[in-house]
């Protein structure tokens, strides 16, 4: 959907019936709404592209928009150590409060290298990307809303022999398993607001200048 495909800007849309996961019971419509995207994207770039295990550190770049903090909570529902940044002193608040264990300004030197850094920003963060990491550390790439084409600055790449692992989405398998570790952990999505679709003028106009901190829904 919206990729290849019309999205959903609709009051009903319909998909295949085997394409459909069930909604866990525990929450609610608005909630499970933000599954299917961006946490999806996020569970997908922590549990499966990461490589790593519990107790590893994470970056995230940008902390405010929803995919980011879907890292946040899933990062620190599933074990990991979650740093994260941002330009605004009160995001890097609120990030704190959702779980990250540190919070910098954006393109800080960190107290240490980290295993991973999950990147959704893209040009403006890259070369801050590529300084974070450990040795053989990766970089999982979901998106590039600041720009597409930084410098690659491939002498660092192979001299420290990083990995840069692209991602999208994920399953019909993984978002299942998505809603049964909410359901388990009793984690849930961060919805900065729920609008009518009447007014997603307004959800798009707060996601371009940044005026916001997790999920914006649409609803009927």
């Amino acid at each position: 959907m919206s990729e290849r495909y019309d999205g959903t800007f609709a009051d009903k849309v319909a998909v295949p019936r085997g394409n459909c996961v069930p909604k866990p019971a525990a929450l609610s419509f608005e909630q499970a709404a933000c599954l299917p995207t961006a946490y999806l994207t996020a569970y997908r770039m922590l549990f499966a592209k990461s490589g790593l295990e519990p107790g590893a550190t994470v970056l995230v770049q940008g902390a405010g928009g929803g995919v980011a903090t879907a890292l946040i909570l899933l990062g620190r529902a599933g074990g990991f150590r979650v740093w994260v940044t941002s330009r605004s002193e009160e995001k890097r608040a609120r990030a704190l409060e959702l779980g990250a264990d540190q919070a910098f300004a954006s393109g800080s030197r960190l107290p240490e290298r980290v295993d991973a850094v999950m990147e959704t920003v893209g040009q403006a963060t890259w070369a801050h990307s590529l300084r974070a990491l450990r040795p053989g550390g990766r970089i999982v790439v979901c998106g590039a809303t600041s720009g597409y084409a930084p410098p690659a600055e491939l002498n660092r790449v192979f001299f420290l022999q990083l990995s840069v692992i692209g991602s999208t989405m994920g399953s019909r398998d993984q978002l299942a398993r998505l809603a049964s570790f909410l359901e388990q952990t009793g984690t849930r999505p961060r919805i900065d607001r729920a609008l009518p679709l009447a007014d997603a003028r307004e959800g798009f106009a707060a996601m371009i200048s940044g005026d916001l901190f997790g999920k914006i829904v649409f609803t009927p």
